[in-house]
């Protein structure tokens, strides 16, 4: 899954977080998760995104299509 940092923030499902009662995909539930970010910005609603300091999450920083791109030529060599 590839989608902007807002609309894969758990802190939608916490009331009096800004993003409360925003529909997401509910990525966090996934055995693992690789987020792709060009740097350590927050997403457009400005809130930290608790996502990226779970145990199941790891960060992959560059520009999602490139970096997609490179994973997928690797991906086939094998």
């Amino acid at each position: 899954m590839i989608g902007a940092n807002d609309t894969v923030n758990p802190a939608a499902h916490r009331q009096g977080s800004p993003l409360f009662g925003m529909p997401i995909l509910d990525v966090e539930q996934a055995k693992n998760v690789i987020v792709l970010k060009r740097g350590q910005g927050k997403g457009f609603a400005g809130i930290e995104n608790d996502l990226f300091y779970r145990d199941n999450t790891r960060m992959l920083y560059g520009d999602a299509q490139e970096t997609v791109g490179k994973l997928v030529q690797a991906v086939k060599k094998f």
